[in-house]
């Protein structure tokens, strides 16, 4: 028998030592937004645009700050990428460039402005729409909606960021979905008409409705009419709760971003009328922000769901697995999930009306 001694094997991995790291990142998430938000508010990326590049004390003087919290506020952006520096001046990014300056085409910081004088001081109640299962943004006891008695420049912040985001997410539906077997199109409280305009500027052939209720039709049409697709996009005032029956005479209905505003019951009925609007061989496709099954994540859709809780009295974020049950129960089938890579949906779950 050998008597060589066998070699030391490799030492264990030594396990991490866990660090408050993630934790403070999560801790002063705020900061970061709050940063964006009095950067917006106080004009910077506005301004900057419009100098095209400046040295601190000019931006300085153009805010109308003092030297101490403009040298903060710049430092700041410049650091959360909104703001480039070279040679010691200031240039905005593309990404604020693009979305916050106010005038562009998708100006963002309408967005920016409703979270932080609506969403943000809502969410400071987290704590009590949890104990108590109500929204904070509104009373649901004296209110029908957060949008009754809702400031009209906020709401108008909020459809212009509403239009921002589904015009994107749009863009990566068409590219995700082949609309050249559809013809019509109805979007079911499709708001200002971001989808429409994007998928029938994409399919000449495509035509389409957007159904809403009558305030919001008239901002859809304005929108409409300034991308030059009235001849393409009409609207339908109605209202998808209330009404018997949704407007027939449309191959695809789209839902997007508008189940999870909702409960079971209510998101059950309307697929049901969905299916009753649509022609034997039509289709439905719910545009969300999907929870996995198993209701891990991914965070976008989770944290939306508790934005659901703030904003509404039912609402939520559902799973695919819930989606596809409902839509079974509808009577659709041959149901599939395309993944989307967009700020206001990860998915869009197709299904067919025999």
């Amino acid at each position: 028998m050998s008597t060589t001694p066998l070699a030391p094997g490799p030492a264990p991995a030594a396990t991490p030592v866990p660090t408050p790291i993630p934790l403070m990142e999560l801790t002063t998430g705020f900061w970061r937004f709050k940063a964006l938000a009095a950067a917006v508010d106080l004009g910077l990326f506005t301004t900057l645009s419009g100098l095209r590049d400046a040295n601190a004390a000019e931006l300085t003087a153009a805010l109308d700050l003092d030297p101490r919290p403009a040298r903060m506020l710049l430092a700041s952006c410049t650091s959360l990428g909104l703001l480039v520096r070279e040679n010691g001046r200031y240039r905005n990014s593309d990404t604020a460039e693009h979305f916050l300056v106010e005038g562009r085409p998708h100006w963002f910081g309408g967005f920016v402005r409703y979270s932080d004088r609506h969403a943000y001081p809502a969410w400071h109640q987290l704590q009590a729409a949890l104990r108590t299962n109500r929204p904070t943004t509104w009373d649901p006891d004296t209110q029908a909606s957060a949008f009754v008695t809702a400031d009209p420049a906020i709401l108008e912040d909020f459809w212009g960021a509403m239009f921002t985001l589904s015009s994107f997410t749009a863009d990566a539906l068409a590219d995700a979905h082949d609309f050249t077997p559809h013809q019509r199109l109805l979007d079911v409280g499709g708001g200002t008409g971001a989808f429409p305009i994007g998928l029938c500027r994409r399919h000449s052939h495509l035509k389409a409705t957007v159904l809403d209720l009558p305030r919001i039709t008239a901002m859809a049409r304005e929108k409409i009419a300034t991308s030059g697709l009235s001849h393409a996009v009409a609207t339908h005032d109605g209202d998808f709760l209330t009404d018997p029956a949704l407007p027939t005479g449309h191959d695809v209905i789209l839902l997007s971003m508008i189940l999870h505003d909702w409960d079971e019951a209510t998101g059950r009925a309307l697929l049901a009328k969905c299916h009753a609007a649509l022609p034997p061989g039509g289709a439905v496709i719910i545009c969300e922000l999907v929870l996995d099954d198993d209701e891990t994540g991914p965070a976008p859709a989770a944290l939306m769901g508790l934005n659901m809780l703030i904003e509404t009295r039912s609402g939520h974020n559902y799973t695919h697995g819930e989606y596809t049950d409902w839509l079974t129960g509808a009577g659709f089938t041959d149901t599939t999930t395309v993944p989307l890579v967009a700020a206001g949906a990860n998915a869009a779950i197709i299904a067919r009306k025999p």
